[in-house]
This record gives structure tokens, sequence and C-alpha cells, in this order.
């Protein structure tokens, strides 16, 4: 049997994936969680073989949850499961050590099929998200943001002074205004707002 974890900050999700998991001879569901804190506590009071990880979540998110795992217990295998597939949370996820990044309309069979890829050592992509890394390495962006840019520019999206972005990610304000000055010299623009339009219109966010 192949155990699995379930990460999503929405109860009706895990629910559907534990129906659908449960129906699989070879896959049992051994855990929950709703944000990343959880799914950190839970992978070492269960141990699973497979985690499956919703990306954007309250607080830690699923690539901060995934990098604190794979520290932990670095035979974890995570599969990413979401519904973004920007460049950026691609980028992140891999750069993380997730064994897979799949896209929530995949079917019940591909889902299964993932997971015991994922627990065989081998990593498994949605189609679409393998196009994208293999045209990321093939032509790589001139000035790519880094990860700590990209979460400060994702929370200056939501609306958060750099007070709270700083409080949220536990550095300094000045350290905030550093990595926005950066971000807005990457992206030649001059203004929160710019970063942002632009950042999305350029598939970082």
């Amino acid at each position: 049997m192949i155990s699995v974890v379930l990460v999503d900050d929405h109860p009706v999700v895990r629910e559907g994936l534990r129906g659908m998991l449960e129906a699989e001879p070879d896959l049992t569901v051994v855990g929950e969680a709703g944000s990343g804190d959880e799914a950190v506590a839970v992978n070492l009071a269960r141990t699973p073989d497979v985690i499956l990880m919703d990306l954007r979540m309250p607080g830690l998110d699923g690539v901060g949850a995934t990098r604190k795992i794979l520290a932990d217990t670095p035979q974890r295998r995570v599969i990413v499961l979401t519904t973004y597939e920007t460049d950026a949370d691609i980028l992140r996820a891999v750069e993380a050590g997730a064994a897979g990044y799949l896209l929530k309309d995949a079917t019940r069979a591909e889902l299964a099929g993932a997971i015991r890829a994922a627990a065989r050592g081998e990593t498994v992509l949605a189609p679409s998200v393998a196009g994208k890394l293999v045209n990321r390495v093939r032509n790589p962006a001139p000035q790519l943001l880094s990860a700590r840019e990209i979460e400060v520019l994702r929370l200056v999206g939501r609306g958060l002074t750099n007070a709270e972005i700083g409080r949220q990610l536990h550095i300094g304000e000045a350290t905030v205004k550093t990595h926005l000055l950066r971000v807005f010299g990457k992206l030649d623009v001059s203004d929160r707002t710019a970063a942002v339009t632009t950042a999305m219109s350029r598939g970082l966010l």
C-alpha cells in the first residue's frame, strides 16, 4: 500500500481527493492538513510515502511546507496539486524539491498514476507544466526574480503594507523595501502597482 497525506485549505477538496484515492486498491489516505504548518506536523506524525500539496494557502504556503518537509524527511515524495501553472509557481515548487506538479483538473487515473510514479522515485509533471519548464530552460528569462522577491511581490499584490509583509515573512521592514527596490530595477518599473501588474503579465505571479 502507498500511504498518502492530503494538504489543501479547502475541506471539500480534501474530501473529494480522499474519495478518489480510496477507490484505488493500492492507495490509502493516512492523514490530512489544512495549512502548510499542519502539513509539516502531519508528515512527522503519519510518515506517508507521498504528500499531495496545495500551492497557495494562508500562512506557510505549499512551497514553504515542501521545503520544510524535505528538510525533515528527505525521502518523502511531495506532489504539488494546484490550479496554478505560472512559470514562477512551477519553478518555486521544483526548486523546493517537489517530485511532481499536477493541476487539479487531472483525472482519477492520472492522479493515481502520478502517486504511484512518485512513490517509485519518478518525477511527474502535467504536460502543460513540462512544456513550460522546457521552454524556460531553452529561453531563460532575463533578470529572473528570486523566490523571496516573488513572495514579497505576491503579498504586495494582496494589499499588504511593507510592515505587514515583514511580519508575515519574519524579516525587517527595511529588508522588504530592499527586495522591492530590486524588483523595481529588474522589472524596470517605479512603483508597487506597476511591479505587480508587470510581473503578472510576464507570468511571474
